[in-house]
């Protein structure tokens, strides 16, 4: 079964090569729609400083782009994918079966999910505790804030945010939904990992899509709904939206970088590396991505929302980027 397996990735690889020169000159990025516009930045800031072609990089959510990105070795498959959580050990074993053998984790810096509403809508300071028995399809189903606690709002439950594809959304359930289960002893650990983070299908959360931006708008339009997403969308859109304290903790830049503000996780983007010497760019792209001119503490992205990386994380990281140090395989087991 290995040498089968071996032996379907090399013929890939080779396949790859000898077709490179007719491919495409161009990356193609896939995944996070929270990490979608600090890629967006790179590939626009690579595309002008550099002889490459900018980069096409798409919204697909996470875990879309997971799938796009493990179905194979060869041009007609992406290069990149994106992601606000990290990749899953079944998603890591599917590229492996299917001849991505050799993949590249990279972490970007950090963001806080942040729970928001227009700025012309009711203050919001809220617990994750409170979050759970709102919208866990195991609790309670209240129709307004004020049945939760009566320091909420007395307006309908109503919370627009990501689909299930979606790493934000992975990242909700287990930061905001698990956590707050276990605390309120609602069933055990397996209750609270599996039925106990399912969010109500009965119209309160509404799936709004991979497109952040269309949270925003609808914010603008609907005062009272709440929208949950990646903090740098909050911090582009201050003018617009505000946002909830969670916990007793504001969600600013600082909280998020000190680790203070709960609802806090990494970014990453993953390279598939048996591209890097065919598709034309690819190592320097990543390069770009995380040298100090673009995830450093005055970095490009740190004006669009990025929360940097500790200095020695930084150093890990960049070497792992220029050496395209693969994974192993028992990330998962740290």
């Amino acid at each position: 079964m290995s040498f089968v397996k071996l032996t379907a990735s090399a013929l890939a690889i080779a396949a790859l090569s000898a077709s490179a020169a007719s491919a495409r000159e161009q990356i193609r990025i896939v995944g996070s729609s929270t990490v979608f516009p600090f890629s967006t930045a790179v590939a626009e800031q690579f595309g002008k400083s550099t002889d490459f072609q900018t980069p096409v990089v798409e919204s697909t959510g996470s875990g879309g782009g997971m799938k796009l990105f493990c179905a194979g070795v060869g041009t007609q498959h992406p290069d990149i994918a994106n992601a606000s959580r990290r990749m899953k050990e079944k998603e890591f074993k599917l590229c492996q079966e299917n001849g991505v053998t050799e993949i590249t984790e990279v972490i970007v810096g950090f963001d806080g999910i942040v729970v928001a509403n227009a700025k012309s809508g009711p203050d919001f300071e809220i617990t994750r505790a409170q979050l759970w028995m709102a919208l866990a399809a195991a609790g309670p189903l209240p129709t307004t804030w004020d049945e939760v606690d009566p320091s909420l709002p007395a307006t309908r439950i109503e919370v627009l945010g990501p689909p299930p594809s979606s790493g934000t959304r992975d990242a909700f359930e287990e930061l905001v939904m698990q956590t707050a289960c276990k605390k309120l002893e609602k069933g055990d650990k397996a209750f609270c990992k599996k039925d106990g983070s399912h969010i109500r299908e009965d119209g309160a959360y509404v799936d709004a899509g991979e497109n952040d931006n269309l949270i925003v708008s609808k914010l603008e339009a609907n005062p009272n709904a709440l929208g949950v997403f990646g903090f740098s969308f909050l911090d582009q859109n201050t003018d617009a939206i505000k946002g909830a304290s969670v916990d007793g903790t504001e969600p600013t830049f600082e909280n998020i970088a000190s680790g203070d503000y709960p609802v806090s996780r990494s970014l990453y983007f993953y390279i598939k590396n048996a591209h890097a010497d065919v598709i034309p760019g690819l190592r320097e792209y990543a390069v770009e991505f995380m040298s100090e001119d673009a995830v450093g503490d005055e970095g490009y992205l740190v004006d669009k929302g990025l929360i940097p990386l500790p200095s020695d994380t930084f150093e890990m990281v960049s070497g792992a980027v220029s050496s395209l140090t693969p994974m192993t395989g028992n990330e998962w087991q740290q």
